[in-house]
C-alpha cells in the first residue's frame, strides 16, 4: 500500500476488483463505458435544466446556470485535494490485487480525491436544487459513476467517498450562496438591447393575458385597485384609488344607495381595499357638483344636510 494512503481500504478494493473480474464481459465493457460516458449524461441535464428554467423566474434560472458552474469549481477542489496528498493509483500501488479494466494511470496523475466521483457529487446535487424532483436520478447516478472508479480498477473506496462528498459540499455551497446574485445577473440580462444575451436569459414567467415577466405595472400599486385588504395590490391601471368602503352612509335613511359620481381624473377617495369603517365613502365627488358634509358625501347627522349640498337636496322652505 502507498504510504502517502490517508485511509487503508486496499482490502475492499481488492474484494471489488476481484468480483469484477469475475462478472461477465458484457458487464466490464458496461462499467468501461459508464466510468467516462456517465460524465456527459450529466452534461446532457445540464442543457435540459437551463433550457427548461428559461421560461421560468429569474431566481430558478440562476441555479440552473450556476450548476455547472458550481460542478466545475468542485473539479478545481479536487485537483487542488491532488497535489496536496500524492496518493499513488491503486491499480499500481496495491499488490496481489485483479488487474484494472482499463489502463492504469500514469505516474502523476494521483488518486486522491477521484475527480470523476467529485464532479459526479457536485453534478448530482447542484441538478437536484435546479431541478425539483431530478434527484431520483441524478444521485443513484453519482453513486454509480464512484463505484465504477472502484470497479474498474483506477481508485480506492475511500478516494470515490471523499470525491462524493467533496463536489456535494461544493455544489451546495455555491448554489445557495451565489442564487440571489445570480439572480439579479438574470433579471438584467433579460432586459438587456443585446438579442443573444436576452435568448440565453430567456423570457421569463409568463403573466395571465400577457407576456414575460410581471413587471409593477401589471400588479398597480399597493393599497389600490380592488383589494379587499389594505395594502393588497389591485387591479386597476395606475393612477385610480381603491375603492372606499360602503359604510359612509347614514344610518338615519339619508341615502341607501352608493354615490356613483365620480372624477375620472382625481381617482377614487377613501382607504385602500373595501374599508370597513363608516363614514368612509367609496366613491368621488365632482366639485361641480352637489358636495354633501361627512366623510363618504352625506350627511353624518341626521336630517342636517352640508350647506353646500346640492339644492334639490336641501329641506323645502316655505311656499311663496
Amino acid at each position: 500500500m502507498d504510504p502517502n494512503t490517508p485511509i487503508d481500504t486496499s482490502g475492499l478494493y481488492r474484494d471489488i476488483t476481484d468480483f469484477a473480474a469475475d462478472t461477465p464481459e458484457w458487464t466490464q465493457h458496461v462499467a468501461e463505458l459508464w466510468t467516462e460516458g456517465g460524465l456527459l449524461l450529466f452534461g446532457v441535464l445540464f442543457i435540459v435544466a437551463w433550457w427548461r428554467t428559461r421560461h421560468s423566474e429569474s431566481r430558478a434560472l440562476a441555479v440552473a446556470v450556476l450548476a455547472p458552474l458550481a460542478t466545475a469549481l468542485a473539479y478545481v477542489g479536487s485537483e487542488l485535494f491532488k497535489s496536496l496528498v500524492d496518493e499513488e493509483r491503486p491499480c499500481r500501488a496495491v499488490s496481489g490485487a485483479a488487474t484494472s479494466l482499463v489502463t492504469c494511470p500514469p505516474v502523476g496523475d494521483w488518486s486522491f480525491p477521484s475527480n470523476h466521483s467529485t464532479i459526479a457529487g457536485a453534478a448530482a446535487v447542484a441538478l437536484a436544487l435546479a431541478w425539483r424532483g431530478i434527484g431520483w436520478l441524478t444521485l443513484p447516478m453519482a453513486v454509480l459513476m464512484a463505484f465504477s472508479r472502484v470497479f474498474v480498477g483506477v481508485h480506492y473506496p475511500h478516494d470515490v467517498a471523499v470525491g462524493l462528498l467533496l463536489g456535494a459540499l461544493v455544489a451546495f455551497l455555491v448554489l445557495r450562496l451565489g442564487e440571489r446574485p445570480a439572480g439579479r445577473v438574470v433579471e438584467s440580462m433579460r432586459g438587456s438591447s443585446t438579442g443573444v444575451v436576452r435568448w440565453f436569459a430567456g423570457p421569463g414567467r409568463a403573466v395571465p393575458g400577457g407576456h414575460g415577466v410581471p413587471s409593477a405595472a401589471d400588479h398597480g400599486y399597493a393599497g389600490q385597485g380592488y383589494g379587499s385588504q389594505p395594502g393588497q395590490a389591485g387591479h386597476e391601471p395606475v393612477g385610480h384609488g381603491g375603492y372606499g368602503g360602503y359604510g359612509g352612509y347614514d344610518p338615519a335613511g339619508h341615502g341607501e344607495r352608493p354615490d356613483t359620481r365620480g372624477s375620472a381624473d382625481t381617482g377614487y377617495t377613501g382607504y385602500p381595499g373595501y374599508a370597513e369603517q363608516p363614514g368612509h365613502s367609496g366613491r368621488p365627488h365632482q366639485p361641480h357638483q352637489s358636495d354633501y358634509s361627512g366623510y363618504g358625501g352625506y350627511s353624518s347627522h341626521p336630517g342636517r344636510p352640508d350647506e353646500s349640498g346640492h339644492p334639490d337636496d336641501r329641506p323645502a322652505g316655505p311656499a311663496s
